[in-house]
């Protein structure tokens, strides 16, 4: 499973119109079924979002190649009515059988590790790893931590400590 996510996409719709950037999504799902064999399939999820089952495939390395050719052909500007569109990929990779058994647990960490190719620079592509998941519980239950503190101002405390040396 593939999960891949335009990069400045809303800088199309800001500059060139709403109008411009479904015509980006057409051309973007026609260059995807482009870059995949007939037996696979391309879904968009939603926004710029796009979902790769890549049916039978033998080796992560099959995966890396297809999400390399998707990173070369999105690379190539876009012509929108005259207008020129460039936009990046980010690519997260979750395989089957190791990284989820289901397509809903697959999706998932497949958009984990496409948010991990976002934070490691933008256009390029990353293999889900089971730290991934923790990562995000960890930062799910610190925003939990937050929104209860917030909700119940008595609950944040700040420790103020002074630096020896430190004339403040």
């Amino acid at each position: 499973m593939l999960f891949v996510d335009l990069d400045h996409f809303r800088d199309v719709n800001d500059t060139l119109g709403h109008v411009a950037g479904d015509r980006l999504l057409q051309e973007t799902a026609q260059r995807l079924l482009g870059c995949v064999r007939a037996s696979d399939t391309v879904a968009r999820q939603g926004g710029d979002e796009f979902a790769i089952l890549l049916q039978d495939i033998e080796r992560s390395t099959d995966a890396a190649r297809v999400a390399t050719k998707i990173l070369g052909k999105l690379a190539r500007p876009f012509d929108l009515d005259g207008q020129s569109a460039h936009v990046g990929v980010s690519i997260g990779i979750a395989l089957f059988p190791d990284d989820g058994r289901e397509s809903a647990q697959l999706l998932r960490n497949a958009d984990l590790a496409m948010h991990r190719a976002k934070e490691a620079g933008r256009n390029t592509f990353q293999f889900f790893e089971p730290a991934m998941t923790e990562a995000a519980q960890a930062r799910h239950a610190l925003e939990a931590d937050f929104r209860h503190a917030l909700k119940h101002g008595d609950e944040f405390a700040l420790d103020v400590y002074k630096r020896q040396g430190d004339s403040r």
